[in-house]
């Protein structure tokens, strides 16, 4: 089964294409663009009053649909921003030493990535990348750095970008995690909407950043911070829209409010939120979980690695399977290990497949426009053109 109908307009614009790469640029559903429009009349409708709409219905919707989806006791505790790299500086920006003692990976997204480099560089950070390989013991290493209290803030996926592994135990390091310090920061963004997620048992003690650009299937522009209560309550990186709630400050000084909002930057474009909104209701209409749609995907997943054990799908079955099935909970795509991994994907661009590689990995990504038709046709072209 498909739920083709649903992303009519994004599979119409390019009917040859085969898109694969759900877990990087997901196609956006016909609920995002009705959405997008929505944004639009709402600006010619309101003009100078849109903001009052928006903080008074839009913004509170995008809330309470992130706040049920991860379990959260409230959805005050949430901010949004167009990125993730927002959150990042402003959350690092509230601890008040220098250098900052940060925990991580080796396998971190590149706005991680590149700015904790960068502060390193600079002498603002002290960082240290516990390497995700060899995979067996890696859960086993980072807990025990973790707990040594040796760092201010700890940084780690849920989800790995690259290898497409799953974390589960980073949730565990709430028991670490204190006001004073340190702090814990999980990058959910290949989590969440991907992996059905629950943080209720940990959302006061941490942080927890993910966004609508892949799995919840809304675009560029909508991601968001879980902040618990009491945690970095004035971050030195602050813009205007952070003093609009209930402010706390010492006389004369600058107030932030007391729940989420103290991370809120400046004006954004709220467009994102209309088509993060218009996917989340479509996705309630439909009955569509994420429980449900994880088991599609999953399928798919299935059904492809077990051409590729056949043969069935070129030379794909000399790739080493970074995340294979029956190895643990894994994302929403799977990640082919082989140094011919980059040439494959352009290849495959070449007959209007769109894949993605990162590194040495091949990364293969389905999504509920795709059904066991799409499967063969994915070997087929494989089988052909690697």
């Amino acid at each position: 089964m498909s739920w083709k109908r649903l992303f009519s307009h994004a599979l119409a614009a390019n009917p040859g294409r085969l898109h694969v790469a759900a877990h990087s640029h997901h196609l956006w559903p016909d609920a995002a663009r009705e959405g997008h429009l929505r944004a639009f009349d709402d600006a010619a409708r309101l003009a100078d009053m849109k903001w009052a709409h928006i903080f008074g219905e839009v913004y509170p919707q995008t809330r309470a649909h992130i706040a049920r989806e991860l379990g959260l006791p409230s959805a005050e505790s949430i901010a949004v921003s167009s990125n993730t790299h927002d959150f990042l500086v402003r959350i690092v920006s509230a601890w008040p030493r220098r250098p900052v003692r940060i925990l991580s990976t080796d396998g971190e997204f590149h706005s991680f990535r590149r700015q904790a480099a960068r502060w390193s560089e600079a002498g603002e950070a002290a960082l240290e990348r516990v390497p995700l390989e060899p995979a067996e013991t890696f859960e086993q290493r980072f807990l025990a750095r973790a707990r040594s209290g040796e760092h201010d803030i700890i940084f780690v996926s849920h989800v790995s970008y690259r290898t497409g592994r799953v974390f589960d135990a980073a949730f565990d390091l709430a028991e670490v995690a204190r006001p004073e310090g340190p702090w814990v920061v999980i990058d959910g963004y290949h989590g969440f909407m991907a992996l059905p997620t629950r943080l209720r048992a940990v959302a006061d003690r941490i942080f927890y950043v993910a966004g609508g650009y892949k799995y919840a299937m809304a675009g560029e522009g909508v991601c968001f911070l879980h902040a618990p209560a009491g945690f970095a309550p004035r971050p030195v990186v602050t813009g205007w829209f952070a003093e609009f709630a209930d402010l706390a400050a010492p006389p004369g000084g600058v107030g932030y409010g007391a729940d989420g909002s103290r991370f809120l930057g400046a004006t954004f474009d709220a467009t994102a939120l209309y088509r993060f909104n218009a996917v989340r209701d479509m996705l309630d209409e439909e009955g569509l979980g994420t429980a449900l749609i994880h088991e599609h995907v999953a399928a798919c997943m299935a059904d492809f690695e077990y051409a590729i054990g056949e043969g069935a799908a070129g030379r794909l079955i000399e790739a080493e399977a970074v995340n294979p099935a029956g190895a643990g909970r894994r994302a929403r795509f799977i990640a082919l290990r082989h140094p011919e991994a980059r040439r494959w994907q352009q290849v495959l661009e070449g007959e209007n497949v769109i894949a993605d590689a990162r590194d040495d990995v091949l990364r293969i990504g389905f999504a509920l426009y795709h059904d066991a038709q799409d499967v063969a046709q994915l070997c087929a072209v494989c089988r052909r053109s690697l």
